[in-house]
């Protein structure tokens, strides 16, 4: 079956899911901290053990496999098996998600993880709870470097309805050959349009052209002439979005047909 994190449409690809506040990071991480130092400790323990009657170069081995298991595979496994659900995050209802509003990969942990070796080990969390504080999405330094921000995993979101194709451009929206734009241009003609009733004319046909010119180059042919910026930008997404959800399905119904023969 398809989850929320396979759905991902043409126009989806942000949520604008709500970002955890700096006190409930900070409570989430002290969580995660207190568990990191609690595996930490019954893995100092074993290398102890197994390097007590070592030479030194055994013992430092010992000590840098110790320091590589607690705070750098261990917090990069957990958050990339949960989908960025980490103890504490679980514990406070909080995800890790990538700026675009998608699942955490193990690259982006990865690098969360050795960054915070820095902010938050070495310095006690004070580079973090600066970057938090200043950023406004509440991004520690190895958000910033990673791509990725703290949401409210379990908050109520009212999403906008998609973006309905325009009628006079269906046909043409049909055959025409739709590329992959930046994660960012698709964001902005999302949001745009969401707010294009509450926009001047001039506002509206400025960022409307703007936009149109920039998601021009990923699409062909061009629209009918006389088509405006804003139908020509809801025809692309509304499109892109049909074309996912059919992919989708497809996809699906292969899925199903394949286990069905087993």
């Amino acid at each position: 079956m398809l989850t929320d994190d396979d759905l991902v449409t043409g126009e989806a690809v942000a949520l604008d899911l709500p970002a955890a506040t700096v006190f409930v990071r900070l409570a989430s991480g002290v969580l995660d901290v207190a568990s990191t130092l609690a595996l930490g400790a019954v893995l100092i323990f074993l290398a102890v053990v197994v390097s007590l009657r070592a030479d030194a170069a055994l013992q430092g081995v010992a000590v840098t496999c110790w320091i590589v298991l607690t705070f750098l595979v261990y917090p990069t496994t957990v958050e990339t098996l949960t989908r960025g659900r980490s103890p504490g995050k679980a514990a406070l209802g909080l995800r890790v998600v990538r700026d675009d509003g998608g699942t955490v990969t193990g690259q982006q942990s990865f690098v969360r993880a050795l960054v915070g070796i820095v902010e938050i080990y070495v310095f006690l969390g004070s580079p973090a709870l600066v970057s938090s504080m200043v950023s406004a999405k509440g991004k520690r330094i190895g958000d910033h470097a990673a791509g990725t921000y703290v949401v409210r995993d379990r908050a109520q979101l009212k999403l906008p309805p998609p973006t309905q194709m325009p009628p006079m451009l269906t046909r043409w929206a049909r055959s025409a050959d739709l590329g992959t734009p930046p994660v960012e241009l698709v964001l902005a003609t999302r949001q745009y349009l969401i707010r294009l009733p509450s926009l001047d004319p001039a506002t509206r046909q400025r960022l409307g052209d703007t936009l149109a010119t920039r998601l021009a180059p990923y699409v062909a042919p061009p629209p009918p002439p006389g088509t405006t910026s804003w139908d020509f930008l809801a025809a692309v997404l509304a499109s892109r979005r049909e074309r996912d959800l059919a992919r989708l399905h497809r996809d699906e119904t292969l899925r199903t047909r394949l286990l069905a023969r087993r």
